[in-house]
């Protein structure tokens, strides 16, 4: 299999937050590379959204220190769960408007920003034991899980952990690949092999090819780009392996909670399969858009996820 085809087909697995074998445009079924780093652009003012006390920290059971912060007051705490090789900044275009009507946590797993990496098994699992160890120190009787790509399937897996304390989950460009097979261990290791041998060329190309949609801002593709290839190889390939590894239908069928999906039309979404396996399955698509849309289009893209955290609110009393 030629590189170019290996990096289109590792674009798709991150694009689906687990398993795909090719990635092609199409219409969506629902509707509702090695560059120098760019110039740091000054946040805009919206994103000036001070949490009332600094960063916090809790340890994960597995002894990791876990960073986040909290931002606004109220019921449910929104809990957002950045994806892979990602960090909680990726979602500061959210914070204000969030916060302006819920307590509003957002979290940097471990391996990544501000939090710890002594670890040793980079699992979904224990990503989303890092989601609960956060949970345990909110005081907010009912929780929402937004969780963008990678971090869709983590919070997936912290739903059962939680129990009812969570009244419903958001994905945010994840889930497309539920219904699939699992890859096997040989595909797996196709889709790791340019990241074994070169992380950071692999990681931009990845981005700069796959993650995009055609005439997207190139500063910010860049920003992107260069942003994920400084993560440390020893916790992106692992856990890169262990979301393209993970059987999802043992997890799904432990929700039991409405999930709503916000995805671009990057790839396609066949929403009907996926409420094969989660009946309660909602899908809005955002035409026009790339895997990051919370950062591409939040003037979109947030109005969008408003909705689905008060209908899930709602759905709850």
């Amino acid at each position: 299999m030629s590189h170019t085809a290996l990096r289109s087909r590792l674009g798709c697995a991150l694009l689906l937050g687990a398993q795909l074998t090719g990635c092609t445009h199409s219409t969506p079924t629902d509707t509702a590379a090695g560059a120098p780093a760019p110039p740091a652009a000054a946040p805009p003012a919206a994103l000036a959204v001070a949490p009332p006390i600094g960063p916090q920290l809790v340890l994960s059971p597995d002894n990791v220190h876990i960073e986040y912060q909290v931002y606004g007051r109220g019921e449910p705490a929104v809990i957002l769960v950045h994806g892979w090789a990602c960090d909680a900044n990726y979602w500061l275009h959210q914070l204000q408007p969030l916060a302006a009507h819920y307590t509003v946590v957002a979290i940097n797993l471990a391996g990544h920003g501000a939090s710890g990496n002594n670890r040793s098994d980079w699992s979904i699992a224990n990503y989303a034991r890092d989601v609960v160890a956060v949970a345990g120190q909110l005081p907010q009787r009912q929780l929402i899980l937004v969780g963008h790509s990678m971090g869709a399937t983590v919070v997936l897996a912290a739903t059962p952990l939680l129990g009812t304390r969570v009244s419903g989950v958001v994905a945010v460009d994840a889930l497309r690949s539920v219904g699939q097979p699992t890859l096997s261990a040989q595909q797996v290791e196709q889709r790791l092999a340019p990241f074994r041998a070169d992380f950071v060329g692999a990681t931009r190309q990845l981005v700069t090819g796959s993650l995009f949609a055609p005439g997207a801002d190139r500063t910010l593709v860049q920003k992107v780009a260069y942003d994920m290839s400084l993560e440390p190889p020893a916790v992106a390939i692992p856990s890169m392996q262990a979301l393209l590894s993970l059987d999802l239908q043992p997890l799904l069928a432990q929700v039991h909670v409405p999930v709503y999906a916000i995805n671009s039309d990057l790839l396609p979404t066949d929403a009907a399969r996926i409420r094969r396996s989660l009946p309660d399955f909602n899908l809005q698509v955002l035409p026009h858009s790339g895997h990051f849309l919370m950062l591409e289009d939040p003037a979109r893209f947030n109005p969008l996820l408003l909705q689905d955290l008060a209908t899930i609110a709602a759905r709850s009393h």
